[in-house]
C-alpha cells in the first residue's frame, strides 16, 4: 500500500463467526498466495484471535477496495490520506487502527476552540496534551518516550507545552463531554462533588453564577441534565489548574445559560491567564468564546486531522463551506448552508390542533405553568424555545396525555409520536431490530434514503441498544419517532450531542419529512442554528425558571425570535459571508444598534 494510505479494521463490528471471511478469500494477494489478510491470532495485542489484520505493506489501498466490498458488516476501510499530511501521525492505536494527524496548540491565557465531527480524535489530542498518553508518532510497537516527542515538536509552537508535559509542569482540568456518566463514578450529593474540586476558592461564586444553589443538597444521581452540565462545569472550573478541557459545554443547557459558562470561561482566560481548550458544537457560542480555532476533519473512527489555528470566523466559514483554504482540501462534498427560508405557504384554514388555556401546578410553592391557548397547524415544523425549567417539557407532557392539566381539557385525538428529551435506552436488543419493530418501511429504499443515511444510522444497527454513546442513542431515537405513523411529531432537544454535520443532517430530515409525509412536526430546542434551519413558526415560554412558565400562542418565526432574544438580552446577525447566526458581543456597536430598532433576530 502506498505511504499516504490505511487500513483501519473495525473491532466492534468484525464477526468472523458470522461470515465465511469473504474479506480474506477474495483479497487478490491472498490469492496471489500473499498473506495480506490473515487471522490475528494467539498474540494479538488488540482483539480477538479469529478476528482479521490486514498487512498495508501488501494491501493494493483503495483502488482495489475489494475487501471492503465483501466484508457483510462494514467492518473494513481503506482509506487514502490527503497527501499533505506528515510523514507520520501524532499517534496510531496500533495497526489497522485509529490514527491522528496534528495537535492543536494551547495558548496561555487564550481560549482555543476545536470544532469537528465525533470520532475525529479530539478526546485523544486532549489526552495527550494532559499528559495522559504519550505520542508514539504512529510507532506503536515502539513508542517514543516524552524526550523523543520534545524533539519532534522543537521550534514549533507546542516545544514549550510539550515540555512542561513532560516535566510534569502542567496541571489538568477536565470535563467530560458526556456528564450522564457522572452519578455512576459519583456516590454523593451536589456539595461533595463540588467541595472536593474547590481548589482556587471560588466555589461560592461559581455556585452563583451557575445558579446551583437549589441542588447544592441534592444527590447527584436525582438532578436533572442540565443541572448536572451546569454542576460538570462548576467543578471543572473550581480546579487549580494550568489548562482547562472542556468537552462540550451547550448540551442541556438553555441559551442564557450558554452566556453564562462562555462569559465564566472567559473571565478565567483573560483574568487569571489560564489555557482553555473547549470542544463544542454550538457554532454560535463557538464563536463568541473563542479566540483561535482548530478544525479537525478525516474519517471518524479511522483516522483525524488537526489544523494549524485559524481565526474563529475563517475556520467556522470554511468547515460549514466544507474546503479549507490554507490546507488547500475539501472536507465535505457539498457546503452547509443557512440561507433564511420562507415559511412553507400553509392554509390558515388547515388546523391540525387547537388547545385552550392550560395551566399546571405542581404543588403550592412548586412550578407552575400557564399556557394560552393556540393552534397547532397541519404540514408545518412548529418550533418551542424558552429557558430550561420554564415549562417546556411539561406542555409535551401534557400534549402527549402523559401529564393531566389542572385547568383546561386538552380534547384532542391525537397520535403523537414522542422523544424525550434523555434518552435512557436499557433494552438489551440490536438497532435494527428495534427499528424494525417500529415501522413496516424499516429497509424500504425510502426509509434508507430520508431517515437511515442522514441519520447516519447505518454503521451501528447490528449493535445493541446499550453499547450506542449519547449522540448515537439520539440519532436512532430521532428515527424512532419519525418512523413512527402519527398525526403530529414531537421531539424534546433533539441536538444533544450531536456534532454539527449530524444536527444539520437531522435537521434536514426533520424539515424533508414533515415536507414530504404532509406531518406536522413541534421541535423544542436551544440551538439557534437548528431551529433556523428548522422552523416555521415560534412558540415562547418565558418566566421565572423552576417557579412559573408562561407560553404564548405560536406566532411568526420573526416576531418569535425577537420576543425570545429580547427577554435574554442577546441580539444575532447572520454573517456576510455564508449566511450563519452569529451573537453579536453585548454592548457592541452593532447589538446597541440591532436593540435601539427591536430587531434581535437579525437588521433588516
Amino acid at each position: 500500500m502506498a505511504d499516504d494510505s490505511i487500513a483501519v479494521v473495525d473491532l466492534e463490528r468484525c464477526q468472523p463467526d458470522r461470515c465465511n471471511y469473504e474479506c480474506k478469500n477474495y483479497c487478490p494477494p491472498n490469492r496471489t498466495g500473499k498473506e495480506c489478510i490473515t487471522l490475528r491470532g494467539e498474540e494479538t495485542r488488540e482483539g480477538q484471535p479469529d478476528q482479521v489484520h490486514i498487512s498495508e505493506e501488501i494491501c493494493l489501498g483503495e483502488t482495489c477496495g475489494i475487501c471492503v466490498e465483501k466484508c457483510p458488516f462494514d467492518a473494513i476501510e481503506i482509506i487514502n490520506l490527503p497527501q499533505e499530511l506528515d510523514d507520520d501521525p501524532a499517534h496510531r492505536y496500533g495497526e489497522n487502527a485509529f490514527s491522528l494527524y496534528g495537535l492543536p496548540v494551547p495558548e496561555e491565557g487564550k481560549v482555543t476552540g476545536i470544532l469537528g465531527p465525533n470520532g475525529i480524535g479530539k478526546t485523544t489530542a486532549v489526552r495527550i496534551l494532559a499528559g495522559e498518553m504519550v505520542p508514539n508518532q504512529g510507532n506503536h510497537e515502539s513508542p517514543p518516550d516524552w524526550d523523543d516527542v520534545l524533539e519532534r515538536y522543537r521550534g514549533t509552537e507546542l516545544q514549550d507545552y510539550i515540555a512542561a508535559v513532560r516535566d510534569g509542569n502542567v496541571e489538568v482540568s477536565r470535563k467530560p463531554q458526556y456528564v450522564d456518566e457522572i452519578p455512576g463514578q459519583f456516590d454523593g450529593n451536589t456539595r461533595e462533588l463540588l467541595e472536593h474540586t474547590d481548589e482556587r476558592g471560588e466555589l461560592d461564586y461559581l455556585i452563583d453564577r451557575m445558579e446551583i444553589g437549589p441542588v447544592m443538597d441534592q444527590d447527584i444521581d436525582s438532578i436533572s441534565g442540565g443541572e448536572l452540565q451546569r454542576v460538570a462545569i462548576a467543578a471543572c472550573l473550581a480546579r487549580e489548574a494550568d489548562f482547562y478541557f472542556l468537552d462540550e459545554i451547550t448540551p442541556y443547557l438553555d441559551i442564557g445559560q450558554r452566556m453564562t459558562v462562555a462569559r465564566l470561561i472567559r473571565e478565567l482566560a483573560d483574568e487569571e491567564n489560564k489555557s482553555m481548550l473547549v470542544v463544542e458544537h454550538d457554532l454560535a457560542i463557538l464563536d463568541l468564546l473563542a479566540d483561535s480555532l482548530h478544525v479537525a476533519y478525516g474519517s471518524p473512527g479511522a483516522y483525524g486531522v488537526v489544523t494549524t489555528p485559524k481565526s474563529v470566523r475563517n475556520g467556522i466559514n470554511e468547515y460549514l463551506a466544507g474546503y479549507l483554504d490554507n490546507e488547500n482540501m475539501r472536507i465535505r462534498p457539498s457546503p452547509i448552508e443557512f440561507e433564511e427560508h420562507a415559511p412553507r405557504p400553509v392554509n390558515r384554514a388547515q388546523t391540525l390542533a387547537e388547545y385552550p388555556d392550560l395551566t399546571k401546578s405542581y404543588g403550592e410553592d412548586e412550578f407552575s405553568l400557564d399556557v394560552e391557548g393556540g393552534t397547532i397547524r397541519k404540514n408545518e415544523v412548529l418550533g418551542i424555545v424558552g429557558p430550561n425549567g420554564i415549562g417546556k417539557s411539561t406542555f409535551a407532557k401534557m400534549l402527549t396525555g402523559s401529564i393531566e392539566p389542572d385547568e383546561g381539557d386538552i380534547d384532542v385525538a391525537l397520535d403523537i409520536s414522542y422523544k424525550p428529551q434523555y434518552i435512557d435506552i436499557d433494552q438489551p436488543m440490536r438497532v435494527d431490530a428495534f427499528l424494525s419493530s417500529i415501522t413496516d418501511q424499516f429497509g424500504s429504499s425510502y426509509w434508507d434514503t430520508e431517515i437511515a443515511q442522514p441519520l447516519q444510522l447505518e454503521r451501528i444497527m447490528e449493535q445493541n441498544l446499550t453499547d450506542l454513546s449519547g449522540g448515537e442513542r439520539q440519532r436512532v431515537a430521532i428515527a424512532a419517532c419519525l418512523s413512527d405513523s402519527a398525526d403530529l411529531y414531537l421531539l424534546d432537544e433533539p441536538s444533544a450531542h450531536l456534532d454539527v454535520e449530524q444536527r444539520v443532517q437531522a435537521a434536514s430530515a426533520i424539515r424533508r419529512y414533515a415536507e414530504q409525509q404532509s406531518a406536522t412536526v413541534m421541535v423544542i430546542d436551544h440551538d439557534i442554528y437548528m431551529m433556523d434551519l428548522l422552523a416555521d413558526r415560534l412558540m415562547v415560554f418565558d418566566g421565572e425558571p423552576a417557579e412559573h412558565g408562561r407560553a404564548g400562542q405560536p406566532q411568526a418565526m420573526r416576531s418569535g425570535m425577537n420576543e425570545f432574544l429580547s427577554n435574554l438580552d442577546i441580539t444575532f446577525r447572520r454573517d456576510e459571508r455564508v449566511g450563519r447566526p452569529r451573537i453579536n458581543k453585548p454592548e457592541s456597536q452593532l447589538d446597541r444598534e440591532q436593540k435601539r430598532e427591536g430587531e434581535y433576530y437579525y437588521s433588516l
